[in-house]
């Protein structure tokens, strides 16, 4: 996909299955059943796909995966049914781990930051070790002091080897990370969730993470059970797509199995949508 100057990719980063109700929140299913199909164990597909944004200077990299640390035990509650292919996604493209410029994380849970060490012949390394992560400090605050609830996703096999390698870049609040791309910090799914606005030659993208986890999501009220501050998620995402709407701006996806981005019309609906065949 392209957006002006800037090239877009989407890397096999795993596929998952989730329960409808946690992805949908307070949403009854007798409505959301109606545009997103589930099991009859009530589980909903999901993917976890990485964005490689290609600009005229730098290989950035939006999020990293599900990687491939999983034991089976996680396998099984996750329901994992195809693993992390990032490396060799990029290498069929040319491009080595060692290419990678910018790692932008929109938060750490391990389906987004599961990437960001992987385990090797030699034992974990980082995946992208010449990359500089970008993350919100308030993020990584929580992520070193996880409470009960963020326990379950904040693991410290994801974490140790990038606060020790001094390629962690803290930001706090919106901030240039490279030209043409930014961060927003949004708050709502987690304390120190971001989204990404990615500009090139008077056109726009935005990844709005998981405020906006598949092009079902589009209504604001439409928020997944495990947003923290939903509150906050609803008044960000409803900002934000206002925003992206009037610009014409694209969508970016991260977890949703069957579009890749989409646009949004003058009646506030879906009205274009790009998939893997385009």
């Amino acid at each position: 996909m392209k957006i002006g100057d800037v090239e877009l990719f989407w890397l096999d980063g795993g596929r998952f299955s989730l329960d409808g109700g946690a992805m949908f929140g307070v949403v009854p299913k007798v409505l959301w059943s109606k545009k997103y199909p589930c099991d009859e164990e009530n589980l909903v597909p999901l993917v976890a796909f990485p964005v490689l944004v290609r600009t005229p200077r730098s290989l950035v990299l939006i999020d990293t995966g599900l990687g491939n640390k999983l034991d089976d035990k996680q396998k099984k509650i996750f329901g994992v049914e195809a693993g992390w292919r990032v490396p060799d996604e990029l290498r069929s493209m040319g491009v080595s781990r060692e290419d990678i410029d910018l790692v932008v994380l929109t938060h750490y849970d391990f389906d987004h930051a599961g990437g960001v060490v992987m385990m090797s012949e030699k034992g974990l390394e980082l995946t992208f070790p010449r990359a500089r992560h970008i993350l919100q400090e308030a993020e990584w605050e929580d992520v070193l002091n996880p409470n009960r609830r963020s326990a379950h996703t904040y693991w410290s096999i994801n974490r140790e080897l990038l606060g020790e390698s001094g390629r962690l870049e803290l930001v706090s609040g919106d901030s240039e990370v490279v030209g043409g791309v930014r961060v927003v910090h949004t708050g709502g799914h987690t304390r120190g969730h971001q989204a990404v606005v990615i500009e090139s030659a008077g056109e726009k993208a935005l990844h709005l993470g998981d405020l906006l986890p598949t092009h079902v999501h589009l209504k604001p009220l439409w928020i997944t059970a495990y947003d923290n501050f939903p509150l906050d998620s609803i008044r960000m995402k409803e900002t934000l797509l206002g925003h992206g709407t009037d610009e014409g701006a694209w969508f970016t996806l991260y977890h949703d199995p069957f579009v890749r981005a989409f646009r949004i019309g003058e009646e506030g609906t879906v009205s274009e949508l790009w998939k893997d065949e385009e």
